[in-house]
């Protein structure tokens, strides 16, 4: 029998969409003759659903009308339980839809890509692609992120960050320390969206505070940034796990005004239903060979330090004026996955979802060998209720 590969898809998220044409730019490359596919997507409102029907990106155009064809379904979150059950029970049979085997989420933004989802399919035990939990949080926080890279001297840019609450409680402190420790001009973000959405730049304490309060509409996080303004944003992906990974080649996106917004990204500048691979950009990127060795290696090390899995893209930030490097960003799960990056390096879409079930189903091997849990009962041993056991025998957490 085939290996039936689960993708899911869409996500209460401000990238849905973007991730429904990543989700199906995957689907469309697996290989049949190796896999089958079962397509979830999860609406808005964070209903799952499967059908054929989902692996049309045309079909979202009438929602309601895609959504009557679909089947509604569920996973129960019970260690071993593969199986995806019809939310409406069979009158006759089972109402186990399919079993999974391998889960390859595609959902952009949070509450996908941020570990929620992949928490999820930790506690049912499922091999699924790409980053765990811990760094799957970690690699969409930028605050903890940046932490984590400057403790392992990859370079970022300075910044400082802040809760909402933070900010209306002691918004002229924060902007005071803004100013001491950065200066204008600065780039305001919500630390755990990606896709340009609630980023801006401030060059004033005026638009300091009006870009700080459109980030506190995505986010209780905020990360001010020391802005570099003769900038050349340079992407690079990654592939693999922590412990064995390979890097892609180079690609510059170019954008339309001060900073890549969501329609430069995604758009090429108007509509269109290529997600990620849509984006204007100059491919190779323009450098020299030491500019290029030198991103690659950081984008390893990012890819290293946060323990990634699967494919990612790493957003670095080189100051076209001095040729310092920054590290901006991880995307551990990549618009379009990162596709025709690897295709210009020598790996077709089919056999990069190919290396991505393989990868899943190896950390799967590796964690059976890992102790999770004793074969022993403590409360056999006359354990008592009330913060002690009987006969004075104690035990330290």
């Amino acid at each position: 029998m085939k290996t039936n590969i689960a993708v899911f898809f869409g996500g209460r998220s401000t990238e849905h969409e973007i991730s429904v044409i990543s989700a199906n730019q995957a689907m469309a490359a697996i290989d049949r003759d190796r896999y089958d596919v079962t397509p979830v997507y999860i609406t808005k409102q964070g209903k799952w659903f499967t059908g054929p029907e989902l692996m049309n990106v045309a079909n979202y155009r009438d929602m309601k009308s895609l959504l009557d064809k679909c089947t509604e379904v569920y996973m129960n979150p019970e260690f071993g339980d593969y199986n995806l059950y019809r939310r409406k029970k069979s009158v006759f049979g089972s109402n186990v839809l399919t079993k999974i085997d391998v889960v390859i989420p595609v959902l952009h933004g949070s509450n996908g890509e941020d570990g929620i989802f992949e928490g999820l399919l930790e506690t049912i035990g499922i091999p699924f692609a790409g980053c765990n939990t811990l760094a799957s949080a970690n690699g969409m926080d930028k605050i903890t992120m940046k932490m984590i890279l400057q403790a392992c001297d990859i370079p970022v840019v300075d910044y400082v960050w802040f809760t909402d609450k933070e900010w209306f409680a002691h918004r002229d402190e924060l902007i005071e320390k803004v100013e001491t420790k950065i200066g204008y001009p600065v780039i305001v973000k919500p630390a755990n969206l990606g896709s340009s959405v609630g980023i801006g730049r401030a060059v004033d304490r005026q638009q300091l505070m009006e870009r700080v309060e459109d980030a506190a509409r995505y986010s209780t996080r905020i990360i001010v940034e020391d802005m570099v303004e003769n900038l050349k944003e340079i992407n690079c992906s990654v592939l693999g796990d922590c412990d064995d990974y390979r890097t892609s080649i180079l690609e510059e996106p170019i954008k339309s005004g001060e900073i890549l917004s969501y329609e430069d990204k995604y758009m090429g500048g108007g509509k269109s239903s290529k997600g990620m691979q849509a984006s204007q950009k100059r491919f190779p990127a323009d450098l020299t060979d030491e500019m290029t060795k030198k991103i690659q290696h950081l984008a390893g090390e990012t890819f290293r330090v946060l323990s990634c899995h699967g494919v990612s893209r790493v957003d670095v930030m080189v100051n076209a004026d001095t040729d310092d490097i920054y590290v901006n960003e991880i995307n551990t799960i990549p618009g379009s996955l990162s596709f025709y990056l690897w295709e210009a390096s020598g790996i077709p879409f089919n056999e990069l979802m190919n290396e991505l079930v393989k990868l899943a189903l190896k950390r799967k091997r590796e964690q059976e060998h890992k102790t999770v849990s004793y074969d022993q009962n403590i409360f056999s041993m006359g354990g008592g209720v009330k913060g002690g056991v009987k006969g004075g025998a104690k035990f330290n957490k």
